[in-house]
């Protein structure tokens, strides 16, 4: 099927032709059409398979009639992420040349004075993060009683970042007659129950089985102890044909860190992370973007739907907290039908971790072969089944209680044998303490006892002068 067969208007085809894309993938495919019937949609697909054009294609043909007032957009896109913000706003530049459409960009990190700007002329796409259009909103600079078309992007991203009480504020501010599209990778029940409340008998539209890897990527896993995982990753990235790497970290302080070891030793890299002032997000992505960066190590806001051509390698030097979220790291590479590689480097306690994300993808990672670059013992405890459970003392790797016997049999014999003294026997109950008593001694003391008996303070013994 070609873009032709879909329902989309000449000038639309036009600017898809002129990129490059003759035939729509599978969520296309699918959406298109029922996007440009009004109707809603759950589209849910893997990263990486076409989402963003899923809806800006048609939404485009749909807003080409018409024109926006002042603070008053026609449609409204909600994205978890700045970057994925801005990449949307990048697709109706290239997809909508041919139309005379306007749309905002709303995202934290930069000033409002431009935002107001562009909202008091009035956009027809107002592309924006949960946080900043609600700040827009409270300031009175946007109403939203005019969205005709909502579309709420990443849904399950959204719900990981805490961002599904701000999406529930926004769609009581919008008006019922809406069309409303949500698209997500996975469908957890937080999505399932908001799609319920807020869509009127959606149509569902999903492209193979959720949460499963692209068939272009080769994943494999590196097993070593904590204290040798950036000898590891060095190892990696030189022993790999790597023409452009992604380096994942669970934590933002752990990119910071990562990336100064890997400058010390020479090599081609920067940070990315939510922490760091827009500009500098930016212009760290259009670097790796335009190949004048070799190495990006980030943090999990550039898992989701950033649109990275041609990465080689993407690294997971930490495994993920959530097993969806391997689905969406590896997902950055082998796009658009290219080959991928995806490579995790685990320790022994991540055994747990590894076993979610091979239930959740249906088959066992490879086990990635070193060539004896690392000591072979990190690798015991790794080929065991993770199921069965595993001592996280270091050593030999074997249980507490397979090895308790033995250990003692062993220690009995070499224990020197020394004479212990005698300890005295003690009873279990205390000897009772004497008693006090009030008995008088039978003797009298030798001194006289000084109070009210038989000695008289001196001051009583004075005459009394005023008595007779």
């Amino acid at each position: 099927m070609t873009f032709d067969a879909l329902g989309l208007s000449d000038p639309v085809l036009r600017a898809v032709a002129e990129t490059g894309y003759t035939q729509p993938t599978p969520i296309q495919e699918k959406a298109i059409p029922t996007v440009l019937m009004g109707r809603d949609m759950v589209g849910l697909a893997q990263t990486g398979t076409g989402k963003t054009a899923g809806f800006t294609l048609p939404m485009i043909d749909i807003l080409a009639a018409g024109r926006a007032k002042a603070r008053m957009p026609r449609s409204l896109i909600l994205e978890p992420t700045r970057e994925l913000a801005a990449q949307v706003a990048e697709s109706f530049e290239k997809y909508g040349k041919y139309n005379r459409l306007t749309h905002a960009l709303l995202i934290g990190g930069e000033g409002f004075d431009g935002q107001d700007k562009l909202l008091d002329r009035g956009v027809d796409v107002l592309i924006a993060t949960p946080g900043r259009l609600l700040d827009q909103v409270e300031r009175g600079k946007v109403l939203l009683r005019d969205v005709k078309v909502f579309v709420i992007d990443e849904a399950d991203r959204m719900l990981d970042m805490g961002f599904i009480p701000d999406i529930e504020r926004v769609v009581k501010l919008l008006t019922p007659l809406r069309q409303t599209l949500l698209f997500s990778a996975t469908m957890p029940p937080e999505i399932r129950r908001l799609a319920d409340a807020y869509m009127i008998n959606p149509k569902e539209v999903a492209v193979d089985r959720s949460a499963t890897t692209a068939v272009t990527v080769s994943d494999a896993v590196a097993v070593v102890p904590e204290r040798d995982k950036r000898a590891t990753l060095r190892t990696i990235l030189r022993a790999e044909d790597v023409a452009s790497a992604l380096v994942f970290c669970n934590r933002k302080r752990d990119v910071d860190i990562l990336k100064r070891s890997l400058d010390r030793h020479g090599f081609d890299v920067a940070a990315l992370h939510g922490d760091l002032a827009q500009e500098v997000r930016t212009a760290t992505l259009d670097s790796f973007r335009e190949a004048r960066l070799t190495i990006l190590v980030a943090s999990d806001v550039a898992a989701r739907g950033l649109d990275i051509p041609d990465v080689s390698h993407v690294i997971n030097f930490d495994v993920p907290y959530n097993p969806e979220d391997y689905v969406h790291r590896i997902g950055r590479t082998g796009r658009a039908g290219k080959a991928g590689r995806a490579i995790t480097i685990a320790t022994p306690a991540d055994g747990k971790s590894l076993d979610a994300i091979q239930r959740l993808i249906g088959r066992r990672i490879e086990r990635l072969d070193l060539d004896g670059a690392l000591d072979d013992s990190a690798f015991e405890d790794a080929d065991r089944p993770w199921s069965r459970g595993r001592s996280r003392s270091r050593g030999n790797g074997r249980s507490r209680a397979d090895s308790a016997p033995e250990a003692r049999e062993a220690a009995e014999k070499t224990r020197p044998d020394k004479t212990r003294p005698e300890k005295k026997q003690r009873s279990s109950r205390p000897a009772p303490k004497p008693r006090r008593t009030a008995e008088l001694p039978d003797e009298p003391p030798d001194k006289p006892v000084v109070g009210l008996g038989d000695h008289v303070p001196a001051f009583l013994q004075k005459p009394n002068r005023r008595a007779g």
